[in-house]
């Protein structure tokens, strides 16, 4: 079949993910394959059928302290004011823990209550009754007794158990194996020489790495080419040998996304599209009775269509409930807008901020794998939602431990790249504390504050009627709040261009006349404030700037901005310029200020990160960066 009768019939439905689910749950009807393995390396695993106990535990009668055997009749006796002398042998013989007692007797007293005459003769001042201190047979597990049912996880004191009752191999179920097919003529691997137009193939791994956390067994299969004839071979050997097959990109609607038309003539399709934002392009279908899921390319949405619905394939073949994260009522921080009729599912930041779980959403495209990297939970907005207000209560999935979420400090304001160097040594520290940072320049940092949303911002807002930084802005925006500006860095901003600056570019006015491709930072970002300035004090508009409305939200990102296009300059600090390998021509020296309420100031947490900025190890750290000074005995202005 060639790519004309491929690309002819081209298709997408919005079908609820509830309703695509159930279809290919129901479609899944694979009987269990089971193994025989050895109970010491079965953790994690499925039994696959009950488990009986082939011994008892204990197996016989055991002593439960170190001391003396005896038969409780023949201490009645014994008081404190009449003490009893026992005979060796006859009477008592000494036991430790674990050991089997002499069929003639049948109690134990503890060692600690016994007082030795003799090597023959010891003294009791106490009866004993009978069956003190031993463990009878069968106390812990009685044999043919069922140890657990099918479809149990074995956890590691359930290892102990199989072993104390001699059940030396156990029944589970065989892994299911997924194949997991990545597909593109633009791929290569990691390891690869890179050039334009090549991307990393990393998603097979993290497929096989979700696959094998959910119990299945992942099989990541070469990389194929765009060309229909392989991505059918590479389906159909899959169907042969796996219980599960992903195929990865190819899903869409574009000129070479042939996985769905191929899926129709080899076998079945289900669905292609889910009402989902992101992860619409899912294709759900059967080859030789084997589920395929096509999952887009775009790494965040092939995520999360992986945990609708491979997830429960997997836990179906297993015979397990799937696993639900715990959920946590949150504040949100900014406006969530929405579309009605699609899921939209939002990877959120969540601090702890003055006692309530406040969140905000992180990019929302599905590109950006850091994006779930760094969301600490996900927010679920049913179809039936336009969104959500600032302030509404809202509840989320958490990917992360609530504890870990409490005792973490909420960074916003403008990007600087010692944040991840404190974080770090604030780590070493203290191992339960770190710092979650946003990107949102130094502005929004700033309202952060002030709307109780974040502990700390990184500020550098330059006022250019007075040229001083952060104090004109905190005075007026935060009046009447008791806020602290913390002295933190001094730092050089400057021109970032290409190596060898091949337009020649030294002041502002050369970026507009040599039209240069300019690398902006986000409204409110205090480098876009400098220049502005240095616009208006040259005389130029910002419509003279080709690229002034194009965002960028981060020193770094500007840096990857103009080292890919020898035709373009970006405003930004030194570090930035030097890890990318930029020329750097310096404009201005600004200071880098941390903007906190004195509650948070004066805090435990407050403490500790003032104690860890005014560290060696972390100004040593800061120093090899360069470009940086960090601000000696800084002198705290309280609002």
């Amino acid at each position: 079949m060639d790519k004309i009768r491929y690309n002819r019939k081209i298709y997408l439905e919005d079908k609820p993910r509830a309703q695509a689910r159930e279809e290919v749950l129901s479609a899944f009807d694979l009987p269990q394959k089971k193994e025989w393995i050895p109970a010491a390396a079965a953790l994690g695993r499925i039994t696959a059928e009950p488990v009986f106990a082939k011994v008892s535990m204990p197996f016989y009668h055991a002593s439960a302290m170190d001391g003396v055997a005896v038969n409780a009749e023949d201490t009645y006796e014994a008081h404190e004011q009449r003490p009893l002398q026992l005979k060796k042998d006859e009477q008592f013989t000494y036991v430790d823990t674990g050991n089997a007692i002499p069929q003639e007797f049948n109690a134990v007293i503890m060692v600690e209550n016994i007082h030795v005459i003799d090597d023959e003769t010891i003294e009791i001042i106490e009866p004993a009754t009978p069956w003190q201190h031993i463990r009878p047979i069968g106390e812990d597990i009685v044999q043919e007794e069922m140890l657990f049912t099918q479809g149990h996880q074995l956890r590691p004191a359930d290892l102990g158990a199989l072993l104390a009752a001699q059940a030396t191999e156990v029944c589970v179920v065989k892994k299911p194996l997924v194949t997991i097919i990545p597909t593109g003529n633009e791929l290569v691997s990691a390891d690869a020489s890179l050039s334009s137009g090549r991307i990393i193939e990393f998603n097979g791994t993290v497929f096989s790495a979700y696959v094998e956390d959910w119990g299945g067994q992942p099989l990541l299969h070469p990389i194929v080419k765009d060309e229909p004839e392989k991505i059918r071979e590479a389906l159909l050997n899959a169907a042969d040998t796996s219980e599960i097959v992903v195929i990865n990109a190819g899903s869409s609607a574009g000129s070479k996304d042939y996985t769905v038309h191929i899926l129709e003539e080899l076998g079945t399709v289900f669905t292609h599209g889910v009402a989902t934002r992101p992860g619409k392009p899912v294709i759900l279908g059967k080859i030789k009775e084997k589920v395929v899921v096509g999952v887009p390319g775009y790494p965040v949405s092939a995520y999360m269509a992986l945990e609708w619905f491979v997830r429960p394939l997997i836990c179906k073949y297993l015979g397990v409930q799937e696993p639900e994260r715990a959920k946590l009522k949150v504040k949100l921080g900014r406006r969530i807008v929405s579309t009605m009729g699609a899921e939209d599912f939002v990877r959120m930041n969540i601090g702890y901020v003055n006692g309530q779980f406040v969140a905000n959403p992180l990019t929302r495209a599905a590109g950006v794998t850091m994006s779930l990297v760094r969301a600490d939970g996900l927010l679920v907005v049913p179809p039936e939602e336009l969104g959500y207000e600032q302030g509404d209560t809202v509840e989320v999935e958490l990917y992360r431990p609530v504890e870990e979420i409490k005792n973490a400090i909420v960074f916003s304001g403008s990007h600087d790249m010692t944040i991840d160097l404190l974080s770090s040594q604030l780590k070493n520290q203290r191992t339960d504390m770190k710092i979650v940072s946003s990107h949102v320049g130094s502005m929004a940092g700033l309202m952060a504050i002030r709307k109780g949303e974040a502990h700390v911002a990184g500020i550098h807002l330059l006022d250019p009627e007075t040229k001083e930084y952060n104090i004109t802005y905190v005075r007026k925006l935060l009046a009447g709040q008791d806020a602290v500006l913390y002295p933190f860095l001094k730092r050089t901003q400057g021109w970032m261009l290409p190596k060898g600056n091949p337009l020649g570019i030294e002041h502002v006015s050369d970026i507009a006349a040599k039209n240069a491709d300019y690398a902006n930072r986000q409204k409110g970002a205090g480098t876009r404030i400098l220049f502005d300035l240095l616009l208006r004090e040259a005389g130029l508009d910002a419509d003279q700037i080709n690229g002034y409305d194009r965002e960028m939200f981060s020193h770094l990102s500007v840096a990857a901005e103009v080292k890919g296009n020898d035709n373009a300059a970006g405003l930004g600090i030194y570090p930035a310029a030097r890890a990318m390998g930029l020329d750097f021509i310096p404009v201005a020296d600004e200071s880098y200020d941390l903007l906190m309420t004195k509650a948070f100031f004066e805090s435990e947490k407050g403490r500790w990160l003032t104690s860890v900025i005014q560290s060696h190890a972390f100004q040593l750290e800061v120093d090899k960066i360069g470009g940086y000074a960090v601000v000696e005995n800084p002198q705290p202005i309280y609002f």
